[in-house]
């Protein structure tokens, strides 16, 4: 770790941030949402081609395009790779090589013969994941009778039945129905090109004997069998059933919730029922696709999902933070628009929670089934700071859903609420991507700064949010990521959350987490952390830096207090990292991605994350430096509970703290835990 030769001056961190809140209010657009583009891999560029040469409207133009953009992200070893900087990836590689063989570059050519010898080495189609073989089979390049069968009379098991489709995450949920219908008519429709190339001869990988595996794959050959002779009158009820259930689940912008999985196998789906290409359904889901394209001088690409509620939320508290006052006209504008996309109607998570009324804010433009917990605590957390006459009611009637989707074990998921069936993950279909949506510690320390803010660091809701928290914590002090990369997201998620709900400064967790990040940073004073962190924990906290990561860290160790001032302290280096990789524009660059989608599976570059997470840290370090006699508060609502008598909210989670700290193995499970349980059970 080198040694920083000063504290950064603040005239030059005030430059920075005065750089940096310049560069983002430039990006809001005139109706008040900001939205930084949502970069991912080429399967959604490859699987763009495929479904429009499956539904024959596939354009040489668009081929074109898409293509070149294709070729742009190959890798001099030949193979495409699911994030910047990481290892080739062998599903991926065929999904992008049968589209560039569907353009017309020939087998023979230098870099489809470095692709195609990559995929041979690692197994070939027969090793590739199964969504990447459903692909082929559609294409006539694998045999459907080699697939796991998704049988769509599972459309009529009710919710409390297992493998149910609403023990699915919801992303998940809204992909396996319409692929139960194109499973059940097993289309075949040819490719211009045969990939003999990309085949080894040898079978594709056996699933483990014994447990549950053996039962599946027991079960996969009963549905194989009962494939070939379905029941006529139930086969034909389940595909209509299915069909109605993707229509009625279509978003005013022609989506299915908004991201690209469900929405290309719906429209397959649906064109296997017999919807026309000029049917309103099928002609607003295409159409809609536009919307999510990307034209510039490098190809045609589309984004996986779109984020302007989160962008929105983000940037907004950003500015906030950064001392842009709350009724300044870029935040009013954000204000009002944030105000227009709450959720007033039903969705699939009232399944779950059918008394609850509905609220909250979703991911994206028109998501109006799928409303998400992080996002509606993101959203109170800037409305609530905007003196705006309509803000109340939209942020009360947003908690009281968010506070009303809690698990049974006190954490919060994404979208729904005790969805943690794992005999989903079982099926021998599964070998890609989360398919449930269990809480996770991210989203929940979110709930518990928007509990916190709103004065409820108090409530059972908030006190039980806390005490999963507190279990969830790794034994080395710092927290998983299900939602960002990955360690440090985590930990600088968790520890803002913990102190704004009263947890001490000194207590022993926020101190191991303290310390995890002070460990892990790197020797420019940054931080950063690989995605391979999620399969190899050689990877955990380890990484090249990157300004959203770095500015993740910061918060964290601010909300802890950490000095500010201290030449060689971890903050004054961190903030001395942020303003000397600045560009002259006032933004950051960020190559490597940040976000996660599936961890294990699937990345995200959000390109605003590179602005606004530093704009928050550098505000928040300034505010702390320019106020050392002022504890810092995190969110503003933490002041609520700076003013109790005690100092601490009298809250159960400081008492937890010490029982914590009296285990053995210091995770809260022993005897202190369960004493914290009956605290807050008894509250």
């Amino acid at each position: 770790m080198t040694t920083a030769p000063a504290a950064p001056p603040a005239s030059g961190v005030e430059r920075a941030l005065d750089a940096a809140c310049d560069h983002l209010l430039g990006l809001q657009a005139p109706e008040g949402w900001w939205k930084g583009e949502l970069q991912t891999n080429v399967t959604m560029d490859a699987e763009d081609l495929l479904l429009r040469h499956f539904l024959g409207i596939r354009t040489e133009e668009e081929t074109s395009e898409a293509a070149r953009w294709i070729r742009s992200q190959q890798r001099d070893d030949g193979t495409w790779a699911n994030f910047h900087g990481g290892p080739g990836d062998l599903s991926t590689t065929i999904e992008a090589y049968t589209a560039l063989r569907l353009a017309g570059d020939p087998a023979d050519a230098r870099h489809m013969k470095a692709a195609a010898e990559f995929v041979r080495q690692a197994g070939g189609i027969e090793a590739s994941r199964v969504f990447t073989r459903i692909w082929l089979a559609t294409a006539g390049q694998w045999p459907w009778d080699d697939l796991p069968v998704l049988p769509p009379e599972m459309i009529f098991l009710p919710s409390w039945f297992p493998l149910n489709v609403y023990d699915w995450a919801c992303w998940a949920r809204q992909t396996i129905v319409p692929l139960t219908i194109v499973s059940a008519r097993r289309p075949v429709r040819p490719l211009p090109v045969d990939l003999a190339e990309l085949r080894t001869g040898r079978r594709a990988p056996r699933r483990p004997r014994g447990g549950w595996d053996a039962a599946f794959t027991a079960l996969d050959g009963v549905l194989h069998r009962y494939q070939r002779r379905p029941i006529p009158g139930l086969r034909h009820a389940a595909i209509r059933r299915a069909a109605d259930w993707i229509v009625a689940r279509q978003e005013l912008d022609g989506s299915w919730g908004g991201i690209q999985p469900p929405w290309v196998y719906s429209l397959m789906a649906l064109d296997l029922c017999g919807y026309r290409l000029d049917h309103p359904v099928m002609t607003k889901g295409l159409t809609g696709l536009d919307r999510f394209t990307i034209r510039d001088e490098t190809g045609r690409r589309l984004e996986a999902c779109q984020s302007p509620v989160w962008d929105t939320a983000l940037a907004m508290n950003a500015l906030l933070d950064a001392g842009l006052p709350g009724d300044h006209p870029a935040v009013a504008r954000g204000a009002d628009w944030l105000l227009a996309e709450e959720v007033k109607g039903p969705g699939d998570w009232a399944v779950r929670r059918p008394s609850l009324a509905p609220g909250g804010w979703a991911f994206e433009f028109d998501n109006d089934g799928y409303p998400d917990i992080d996002d509606t605590a993101e959203v109170i957390l800037a409305l609530r700071r905007v003196p705006h006459q309509n803000t109340r009611p939209a942020v009360d009637r947003g908690m009281r859903w968010m506070t009303g989707m809690a698990s049974r074990d006190g954490g919060f998921a994404a979208f729904d609420a005790d969805n943690t069936r794992e005999l989903c993950k079982r099926l021998p279909f599964c070998d890609f991507g989360a398919v449930i949506d269990p809480p996770t510690a991210d989203v929940t320390a979110h709930v518990v700064e928007a509990l916190a803010a709103e004065g409820q660091a108090r409530s059972a809701v908030a006190r039980r949010a806390v005490l999963w928290l507190l279990k969830a914590q790794e034994p080395d002090g710092s927290w998983f990521g299900r939602w960002g990369a990955n360690h440090v997201y985590g930990t600088g998620a968790v520890l803002p959350a913990l102190i704004a709900a009263g947890v001490r400064r000194d207590a022993a967790c926020v101190r191991r987490a303290v310390a995890w990040l002070e460990r892990h940073q790197n020797g420019d004073g940054g931080w950063g952390e690989d995605l391979r962190s999620y399969d190899d924990p050689a990877w955990i906290g380890r990484g090249t830096s990157t300004p959203s990561q770095t500015a993740w860290a910061l918060i964290g160790l601010l909300a802890a207090d950490r000095p500010a001032g201290d030449p060689d302290g971890a903050v004054e280096r961190g903030v001395r990292w942020l303003v000397e990789q600045q560009r002259p524009d006032g933004t950051w660059d960020e190559d490597f991605f940040t976000g996660t989608g599936f961890p294990g599976d699937f990345y995200i570059n959000y390109h605003l994350y590179r602005l606004v997470f530093p704009i928050s840290a550098l505000g928040r370090y300034l505010r702390l430096r320019d106020d050392r006699d002022d504890r810092y508060d995190g969110w503003d609502g933490a002041q609520d509970h700076e003013r109790d008598p005690g100092g601490n909210g009298e809250d159960g989670e400081r008492d937890g703290d010490r029982d914590q700290e009296r285990d053995g193995d210091g995770n809260g499970d022993q005897d202190g835990d369960r004493l914290r349980v009956i605290r807050v059970t008894s509250t």
